[in-house]
């Protein structure tokens, strides 16, 4: 059986994963044609079919999906700032890639989480992998354009922001997560 609560996490898992397929694909189709431009447009069909992965699971759980009308990226532009060059976009989106792995390993080893819950997240969490893997290495190549230090220094910034908005997230959603935990790393 899902409660409430459970529709409402897994609904808002689906919208975040939509969010992040409408950015990448824009993005995508925005920059030059390039490798970076190529793992993106996989990275946004990726992020579009985990929001369909969401989709099944939440039909399997015998429930529609809720309209939530934020997704977690949202809040990110007020914490971090706009990013300004695809190095940035690209560590932040380094940093919430690495949320979304902490956040769906923390579910799947919460008590009582539907087996349908967590071969979704089982499914979700190669690509995941990929996607950290792959923007890692490009960050790495841009080093000799932006500087290591610099990189290194944006995605420390980043990764604070990333910290105070799931914190916030955390606390404003708190009833709603139940035992999923604040994550830490």
């Amino acid at each position: 059986m899902v409660d409430d609560n459970l529709h409402w996490i897994l609904s808002f898992y689906r919208s975040s994963e939509i969010s992040g397929a409408l950015f990448f694909g824009e993005l995508a189709r925005t920059i030059r044609p390039s490798a970076i431009q190529q793992d993106m447009t996989r990275q946004f069909a990726d992020e579009a079919n985990h929001a369909r992965y969401w989709t099944d699971c939440l039909a399997k759980l015998g429930k529609e999906p809720l309209k939530i009308s934020a997704a977690y990226q949202n809040q990110y532009l007020a914490a971090a700032g706009m990013p300004t060059n695809l190095m940035e976009i690209l560590a932040i989106t380094q940093v919430f890639e690495k949320r979304v792995v902490s956040q769906y390993t923390l579910h799947s080893k919460s008590p009582d989480v539907p087996i349908e819950v967590k071969q979704t997240i089982a499914d979700i969490m190669e690509d995941e992998c990929w996607h950290i893997q792959w923007i890692r290495e490009a960050l790495k190549k841009m080093e000799s354009d932006y500087g290591a230090d610099n990189i290194k220094a944006t995605l420390k910034h980043f990764t604070e922001a990333d910290r105070e908005v799931y914190r916030a997230t955390t606390l404003e959603h708190q009833e709603r997560l139940g035992e999923l935990r604040l994550a830490t790393r």
